[in-house]
């Protein structure tokens, strides 16, 4: 781990980007499709408000993770995909993925043998 300095400003950044409780599933489905539409991703994440959607979409816009297309038919079609740049993202998301699965099996071990203690 590169960071003399203690400031962790890489990871800072890198948390930014899947900060909130839904921009790691708009990923996921992004990186499933070359691209997907508004109302695709709504029913995908049929939970998440059409504002929140918006915001985060534009957030990751903003961080050049993904790009917004808008094709001139009416009514409009936006489509959003993954840039280039946010494709390098989908190993860590992968790594997350993985890393946050073996949490959750390791916190159930360690309340298994919490609950044996107990008994």
């Amino acid at each position: 781990m590169d960071n003399s300095n203690g400031t962790c400003t890489g990871a800072y950044s890198t948390i930014d980007i899947v900060t909130g409780k839904w921009k790691p599933r708009i990923l996921y489905r992004l990186a499933q499709s070359e691209s997907v539409r508004f109302n695709e991703l709504k029913r995908f994440i049929p939970e998440i408000t059409q504002k929140m959607l918006t915001s985060h979409l534009r957030e990751l816009e903003n961080h050049d993770i993904i790009l917004r297309e808008i094709y001139p038919e009416v009514p409009p079609r936006v489509e959003y995909s993954l840039t280039e740049y946010g494709r390098s993202f989908i190993p860590i998301l992968d790594s997350l993925q993985q890393w946050g699965t073996n949490h959750l099996s390791h916190l159930e071990q360690v309340n298994h043998q919490q609950e044996k203690k107990i008994n």
